[in-house]
């Protein structure tokens, strides 16, 4: 069929499509009415490298549910009343999410590490330009995006052949176009790639949903550019880390958040899993609240870095971090959602469904030389890879590169 999308399907078809969205087929009533017959929920979520739609429902609804994500992504039909609701929300969320410091500095610290761009890039509207996005600019967005050679449609629970068949029933009206062609390609540019950056997701959870939050209010985009340019430069470009520290001063603040952080390895390098191996003996990420004295505490977040490169990595130690780390994939692959969520991401990345068992021989395969060898490459004293650093509270943590010397990492 023409519709060139790939479909691995193993009845699970994820932000929540309410109020319900008006579609050129059906009105807010009737889109409210189809979806409470669902008898679950219907869900859409975004991430920096995806979008996706998701119900969960019993078996007999799953044509149901294909139809309304068909209709949604679409036929949408953008009525002014609809999008001025979105704005509020937009707002809203704005809000709520740059006032809690756990939220939004994941955000500050990937516009730190990638310069503003690319990754860097905030993922929620900045607040000056929410009243630029239209009807034009978002028909646009999903002209240049919603393509069937960038759609995965995966589930859980029901007959491949069977989702073959409403895939083509409901999306085959959509037909291959070439994307258009950046006017002045660099030289010796390589086609587009799948996102290196892309990884599977564990369980869904508030956290995930709110942590797409801009740095907006930090980072504000000039109102005066054009909100629609078009994409295909954005689409065709190579994301570029460079490291750097950001300071934010707030007397407000109870605590002072300190982030450090490096690049690491795309999801198609083999050493993927030695460095999530390494993620669970640091104590799985996230932030540090350090009370009012971030100069003493960034130290010992260098220090726990520098352990990995210059002593010992106890067997036991290792042994216990990889079991952490095969255990909490086989639990939360438990979950349908999440099950159907990995497969698409996998389909979308690697172009197959990589199996359980094949992770955890990779993880099994993990050894301390080769963690440390990892170790040595991400942020060892010969690695390129520059640190980036973010700060949050009453006082910044003074001279950060000279801490990063005396603990022998790299990058400075």
């Amino acid at each position: 069929m023409a519709f060139k999308v790939r479909v691995n399907f193993v009845d699970v078809l994820k932000v929540n499509l309410t109020p319900p969205q008006t579609t050129s087929q059906r009105s807010a009533d009737q889109m409210s009415s189809a979806i409470d017959a669902l008898g679950g929920q219907i869900l859409c979520s975004s991430s920096r490298e995806s979008i996706m739609y998701q119900s969960s429902h019993f078996h007999q609804a799953t044509p149901l549910a294909m139809s309304l994500i068909a209709d949604t992504t679409l036929n949408p039909s953008f009525l002014p009343e609809e999008i001025d609701a979105q704005r509020e929300a937009a707002r809203y969320e704005l809000r709520e999410v740059t006032s809690k410091p756990e939220m939004i500095l994941p955000e500050v610290l990937h516009s730190v590490a990638y310069d503003g761009k690319t990754l860097g890039n905030p993922m929620l509207c900045p607040e000056e330009r929410i009243d630029l996005v239209d009807e034009r600019t978002m028909r646009q967005f999903m002209q240049e995006l919603y393509r069937p050679e960038r759609m995965v449609i995966a589930g859980a629970g029901m007959p491949h052949e069977e989702l073959v068949e409403l895939t083509d029933k409901y999306f085959s009206s959509l037909k291959f176009t070439p994307p258009p062609q950046v006017t002045s390609p660099r030289p010796n540019a390589l086609p587009p790639q799948p996102p290196s950056q892309l990884l599977p997701s564990s369980s869904p959870s508030l956290y995930k949903s709110l942590t797409r939050a801009a740095s907006s209010y930090l980072y504000p985009l000039a109102s005066t550019v054009d909100p629609t340019p078009a994409l295909a430069p954005v689409l065709n470009s190579r994301a570029t880390y460079t490291g750097g520290h950001k300071f934010i001063h707030d007397t407000t603040t109870e605590f002072n958040h300190i982030y450090l952080a490096y690049e690491g390895v795309g999801i198609h390098d083999d050493d993927v899993y030695a460095l999530a191996t390494i993620q669970v003996l640091l104590g799985g990420g996230g932030s540090f609240s350090a009370g009012q004295l971030p100069a003493h505490i960034f130290p010992h977040l260098v220090h726990q870095l520098s352990l990995l490169l210059y002593t010992p990595i106890p067997k036991v130690e290792l042994s216990r971090a990889k079991n952490q780390l095969m255990s909490s994939l086989m639990m939360a692959l438990e979950s349908r959602a999440v099950e159907v969520e990995d497969l698409g991401r996998q389909v979308l990345v690697h172009d197959r469904k990589v199996p359980v068992s094949e992770m955890c021989d990779k993880i099994n395969e993990v050894t301390p030389e080769s963690l440390r060898r990892v170790a040595t490459r991400i942020f060892g004293p010969d690695s390129s890879s520059k640190p980036t650093v973010v700060c949050m509270g009453r006082e910044d943590i003074g001279d950060w590169r000279a801490t990063v010397r005396k603990y022998g990492l790299g990058g400075v």
